[in-house]
């Protein structure tokens, strides 16, 4: 754990899985700092791996660089969640913060990347990047909820950019920009439409290269849609986390 040039903390926490021979997911590498812990945890199934992020302090702060790095190797099968919400903060000095996911998927492997919801309290200035490479025949499950605001609060300025690649190829990016400072229109009838709670699924499956789920409305403010490529994304609204979650849930269940 260090120190930025903004007076903030920079931590870094980072995941490793691999087959270990045996029909199960060894992690060679579970290392974290500062603000950032992670605990194994006990897993559903045999062959599966399970880690928890635990927030060890509170963060991110305005000036704070957070970066969490995942791999899992060939084989391996392994599941990330949080212990609780991520809440965004400002800082006593000023300045925004920044927390980077970097997911490494390799062949044959499969990574369920679950976290607990990211909270923009007021006040606060967080720019989020998530960036996943896959190699082909790679397996994931990703899943982001962001709520703007706590109860009766107005949010911060929040900046979400998402990059999917397979096999080396763009499969999904796009980036939001919600709050005070944002470009105009965040909130309009064509983005949020009054809405705090926003998510995703990005799931990504071989067996979708021959026979993807159909494009479908699911619920009043949410669309499954297929990527060009092995792959479907799940957008979705809602006026609150708990009603968010319950969505995007249903939207996993949909999928199998």
């Amino acid at each position: 754990m260090t120190a930025t040039a903004t007076g903030g903390v920079r931590a870094t926490a980072r995941i490793a899985a691999r087959a270990d021979g045996r029909g199960g997911t060894a992690l060679p590498v579970l290392e974290s700092e500062g603000p950032l812990a992670v605990r194994r945890t006990r897993a559903a199934s045999g062959d599966e791996a399970r880690v928890m992020l635990v927030g060890a302090m509170s963060g991110p702060l305005g000036g704070d660089h957070f970066t969490v790095a995942a791999r899992a190797g060939a084989g391996a099968r392994l599941r990330v969640g949080s212990a609780a919400a991520t809440l965004a903060l400002p800082g006593q000095t000023g300045g925004g913060a920044r927390y980077d996911v970097r997911l490494d998927v390799a062949a044959g492997a499969e990574l369920c990347w679950l976290p607990e919801q990211l909270i923009s309290a007021r006040g606060s200035e967080l720019y989020v990047s998530s960036r996943v490479d896959l190699a082909p025949g790679a397996r994931l499950v990703l899943r982001e909820e962001q709520v703007l605001g706590r109860a009766g609060e107005e949010p911060g300025r929040l900046t979400s950019r998402l990059t999917v690649r397979l096999g080396g190829r763009p499969l999904l990016d796009q980036e939001l920009a919600c709050g005070p400072g944002a470009p105009g229109g965040w909130d309009g009838p064509a983005v949020l439409a009054g809405h705090r709670a926003l998510g995703q699924l990005v799931v990504v499956r071989p067996e979708y290269a021959e026979s993807a789920p159909a494009a479908r409305v699911l619920g009043e403010c949410a669309a499954l849609t297929p990527l060009a490529g092995p792959a479907v994304l799940v957008t979705a609204l809602a006026a609150d986390a708990l009603r968010l979650r319950r969505v995007l849930d249903e939207a996993l269940a949909v999928l199998g």
